[in-house]
């Protein structure tokens, strides 16, 4: 099951307490203090695992908890350190404070890690409280409580490109046959549910990422159909492909609704750029292809959503295979140009 928000509580490790202990020595008074420290408690700690890709796991478990540290020993005997709880957690995960919302870190690094809740410090043995008036000082130090919050993680997919389009658009065909990824395919709303991965490859050893968006709707912003529980996992993305069912009537219409939803969801997605690809042509002769582009291009040229710098219309059949070598080839040069710095663009 996919899931993309989790919230759970965490607990660090307290100190070991220090030991009070006396060596046992002849003309020593009590032998002499030879307690040792505790132990630092275990310390809960985020870390990410690229071959995650949802945050169900963790999601079913309310409490996560790291080791104490053990208490000092006698002969200055230091306890051992309290084992780390470490989480895995998939690339793309941001962890805020529950109560506050504060962002206390963003995992997009494959080595990303951070810790969530340190370990208390060990309390000291009371050979450190010898003194000249004291030689035998009868107390040590209690460890530290660890620390604890309330946390919640939101999942943000990344991805290079994110294909956007209404239900039945064709968004997990096309995925399907530009990558490795097999998404649940039909003819019916809404076939994907949550938000497919698929790499696919450009030449032996280039290869990008795609994120196939379950399918949006008019008023996806406030909530409707899925409504804005996916269009987060396409704000990291370099560029987006909007998929156009160019069957249905007034095809310009679906990407003017699309271009509103994002728009109004955040509207620093307008700045990614974007490719528009007329799906379904298989179902056309050659003559009616071109006045269908035609059409679609005299519409966008005319819009207020025309950017020369960001747009390119290609007209494909994902259930053919038919305009996809050239759809691959044109994605794979956008996430590798430095078009206006697109690889800099940072929408958490």
């Amino acid at each position: 099951m996919f899931t993309d928000e989790a919230e759970f509580h965490v607990k660090a490790g307290k100190g070991g307490d220090g030991m009070v202990s006396f060596r046992r020595e002849k003309y020593v008074p009590f032998g002499g203090p030879d307690g040792g420290d505790g132990g630092v408690g275990g310390s809960v700690i985020l870390k990410v695992k690229t071959s995650l890709r949802t945050l169900s796991h963790v999601r079913s478990k309310r409490i996560f908890k790291a080791e104490p540290g053990n208490d000092g020993g006698k002969q200055n005997k230091t306890g051992r350190d309290g084992n780390n709880c470490i989480i895995k957690v998939p690339l793309g995960t941001i962890i805020k404070d529950k109560e506050t919302g504060e962002i206390l870190g963003d995992l997009s690094h494959e080595d990303d890690e951070i810790i969530v809740a340190r370990g208390g410090r060990g309390g000291k043995g009371n050979t450190h409280f010898m003194s000249a008036t004291n030689q035998a000082p009868k107390y040590a130090q209690l460890g530290k409580a660890g620390e604890e919050s309330d946390l919640y993680l939101e999942l943000k997919l990344i991805a290079d490109i994110g294909l956007v389009g209404f239900p039945n658009a064709g968004k997990s065909t096309l995925l399907s046959r530009l990558s490795n990824a097999h998404p649940k395919i039909g003819n019916y709303p809404f076939t994907t549910l949550y938000p497919n991965l698929g790499v696919a490859y450009a030449g032996d050893y280039d290869s990008f990422i795609i994120a196939d968006i379950p399918g949006i709707i008019e008023g996806a912003h406030n909530g409707l159909g899925l409504g804005i529980r996916f269009l987060k996992h396409i704000e990291r993305t370099k560029g987006l492909l909007f998929m156009i069912d160019i069957f249905e009537e007034e095809p310009f219409k679906q990407f003017e609704l699309l271009i509103n939803e994002l728009k109004n969801y955040n509207i620093k997605m307008l700045e990614k750029p974007h490719y528009i690809a007329l799906n379904k042509i298989d179902l056309f002769a050659n003559e009616d292809r071109k006045e269908k582009l035609n059409n679609f291009f005299v519409k966008y040229k005319s819009s207020t959503l025309y950017n020369p710098d960001y747009y390119n219309i290609s007209l494909i059949s994902a259930a053919t295979g038919e305009g996809l070598d050239e759809l691959k080839k044109m994605l794979y040069d956008l996430i590798k140009s430095d078009l206006k710095e697109i690889n800099k663009l940072s929408l958490t």
